[in-house]
């Protein structure tokens, strides 16, 4: 975003405040080092208060303000608000809930991506901002809409139903076809005509998984669609140089693909405060609080590996609707931003200026609080500046992992309606990211598409890929010549059990992919309440086998594989868990069950993966050690979470960016603190 040095802004809404507070609150801004500010992304009516009639004096006036004190500006595109003129007159620009009620004009995100009408009226407003703006010397940048899939993934307008007729029939070309990859055949669906299709609707049973797989694609298709709108319309007119990007990241969108077609830089929104539950326990998964958001950001870093903070949070968050929480303690601001940092993030923009005084989110606290006065987070937020100023050698740098995570949008979108593929995934997800966490195992998420090569992950001496339930023969190809080639793979249970429409194979699992892992599942259960605390051993290690376990044996003329483990006990006892293949230089391993932190530590072992940070540090598992690396320089990030101290120990002599002063052996970290080493 900004490349070769950290800058930090804030979001701002000028049509919140009276004028007379413009002037001071930039000189406020400017004074703590906020050099750039998001405005706009709610304030359709201040451009265009009645249909076709256009105005940009209000914000004319605000921006020759920030031009002149040199504060620079991300200008929004502001649909994700459409204005009463707009919904009263053409309700058909509404979105519609799963029985066909269209939501009502009163909140944010009401509209329809697939609303012709709405398309119309979004491609005007962007074009005619553009058009005064885009050569506005104050605008550095331009977010499209705000918060894709927020609030609602699923949309079920009549809109809806035509786009995914027309979705449909370039994906099939025929119904018979439709019908094939749908299995339509089972409870009596079969489909005489498109025109017979609608999105999902209210019904009294399970919804037809194929017909769901492909109705989040749709959705994402959706989506991709109408950023590009914008995107094409901006990069028509807005000079070179300014960037364009999105912020967020929800459900049912391929972010990957939105990125490389609409966007020059993807941001997100960090919140780490959700973490800790009040009135209601949190829904962040229990283990790390709010260190868990590193797993977010680390799935931010695969989309754009330099990304931009659009909303860092730095105060208490929570709406008239809900969603309370904390206001950060002392440090804790500085700590969570530096979070972003560690992983990739060289913008900053803290939500919000001021805390608002009206509306929905008159709780949802900003650096100021409705009181207008100095207070402590000011204060942290001046510190957190200067502290980036003296770690700028380091933007740019590049996150350290030997392991990837390996995913794909189509397997992340089964577990929607897959109850087993769902469980399995919950749990393998989250304790891969507990073990490597509390190990200092850094990895990156590698997101599998058409474009994804042998090449992508030879990168990484490790790629886990935890339960690819459906699977494809490129896949299964690139996938071997990763291991031919020197690779270690490792897959657990359900692997290659679908095709990529959804459809169980009629193979012994893994599937395809029993080409890579030399193994055959015999059989395969969830683990029965009888048989709670399965293990499996090699005789020297013990593995845990919790929720699900498959029975495996070699595959049939597989003469590099082997039974690695077996189960301790239960009606397969004696049986393999673990398969371990040798394929050319490399190897595969299946484990035939959830992955969980305990046995990973086991695996680890056994494979040898160990921790980056070992040579140079001692760090107790309640600390995140992150390693960046620049040509031949290396930079450590030590993040305490905690609420009381922890220390770590150096290795080598190391510089502390922070105090400039040469340190070794054991350090302190207070609560809160983060410590950044130059190796």
């Amino acid at each position: 975003m900004f490349k070769d040095k950290y800058v930090m802004g804030t979001c701002y809404y000028p049509e919140h405040w009276d004028r007379e507070l413009w002037d001071s609150d930039i000189d406020r801004m400017l004074d703590c080092g906020i050099s750039v500010i998001r405005i706009a992304e709610f304030a359709w009516n201040f451009f265009e208060p009645e249909e076709g009639v256009y105005t940009f004096d209000f914000f004319d006036d605000f921006l020759r303000l920030c031009e002149k004190k040199g504060m620079k500006v991300i200008m929004c595109t502001p649909t994700a608000t459409p204005p009463a003129w707009l919904t009263g007159k053409y309700p058909e620009v509404l979105t519609s809930d799963i029985d066909g009620n269209k939501y009502k004009h009163g909140g944010r995100r009401h509209y329809n991506y697939n609303s012709e009408t709405y398309r119309r009226f979004c491609s005007v407003i962007t074009e005619k901002l553009a058009l005064h703006y885009g050569d506005h010397k104050a605008v550095i940048g331009w977010q499209i809409d705000n918060e894709f899939n927020c609030e609602l993934d699923e949309f079920y307008s009549e809109a809806d139903t035509r786009a995914f007729r027309i979705f449909l029939k370039e994906k099939y070309k025929t119904i018979d076809e439709l019908n094939r990859a749908w299995g339509t055949s089972f409870w009596n669906q079969t489909y005489n005509d498109f025109e017979e299709i609608s999105v999902p609707a209210r019904i009294p049973t399970a919804h037809n998984p194929h017909q769901m797989l492909d109705y989040h694609r749709f959705i994402s298709g959706s989506v991709l669609s109408f950023c590009k709108l914008q995107s094409d319309i901006l990069r028509e007119h807005i000079r070179p140089g300014a960037f364009i990007t999105t912020n967020g990241m929800f459900g049912y969108i391929d972010n990957h693909r939105m990125t490389g077609e609409s966007l020059d830089v993807y941001t997100y929104d960090s919140y780490p405060s959700f973490a800790f539950g009040l009135k209601k326990e949190s829904w962040v998964p229990k283990g790390l609080k709010d260190r868990h958001w590193s797993r977010n950001l680390t799935e931010v870093r695969s989309i754009c590996p330099h990304f931009g903070i659009m909303e860092q949070q730095s105060g208490a968050n929570g709406s008239v609707g809900g969603m309370e929480g904390p206001a950060p303690r002392p440090g804790q601001l500085t700590l969570w931003a530096m979070q972003s940092v560690a992983h990739g993030a060289d913008y900053i923009s803290f939500f919000r200026w001021r805390t608002a005084c009206f509306g929905a989110e008159m709780y949802w606290h900003g650096i100021l609080d409705h009181d207008n006065r100095d207070n402590r987070k000011i204060s942290e937020v001046k510190s957190f500046h200067e502290k980036l100023q003296k770690i700028n050698e380091i933007c740019g740098s590049d996150f350290e992992a030997e392991l990837a995570y390996l995913t794909d949008y189509d397997n992340e979108w089964d577990t929607a309606d897959d109850i087993w593929h769902k469980d399995l995934n919950d749990v393998s997800s989250e304790s891969i990211f507990l073990f490597t966490q509390k190990n200092h195992i850094p990895y990156d998420y590698v997101f599998f598409n058409d474009k994804t090569g042998a090449e992508d992950l030879l990168r990484y001496k490790y790629v886990i890929y935890p339960h690819p339930v459906l699977m494809d023969e490129k896949r299964t190809e690139v996938l071997y010549e990763y291991v031919r080639r020197g690779g270690i793979l490792i897959v657990g249970a359900m692997s290659g059990a679908k095709d990529l429409r959804g459809h169980c194979v009629m193979k012994p699992g893994p599937g395809l992919l029993s080409k890579l892992t030399g193994s055959d599942v015999k059989e395969s259960t969830f683990v029965h309440e009888n048989d709670e605390g399965m293990t499996a051993s090699d005789g020297k290690r013990v593995f845990d086998m919790p929720l699900y376990n498959e029975i495996l044996t070699v595959k049939e003329g597989e003469e590099n594989a082997l039974k690695a483990a077996f189960y301790d006990s239960g009606y397969y006892k004696g049986e393999a868990a673990l398969i371990e293949n040798s394929v050319e230089k490399g190897k595969v391993y299946h484990l035939g069950g959830v992955f969980s932190e305990e046995n990973l530590k086991t695996l680890s072992e056994l494979i040898g993966m160990k921790s980056l940070t070992e040579d140079i540090a001692e760090v107790p598992e309640d600390i995140e050690a992150v390693l960046r690396s620049k040509g031949e320089k290396k930079y450590l990030f030590l993040l305490n979470y905690m609420f009381e101290p922890e220390f770590a120990v150096l290795k080598c002599e190391a510089e502390d960016l922070f105090t400039g002063e040469r340190v070794s052996g054991r350090v302190e970290m207070k609560p809160f603190e983060v410590r950044v080493f130059k190796l």
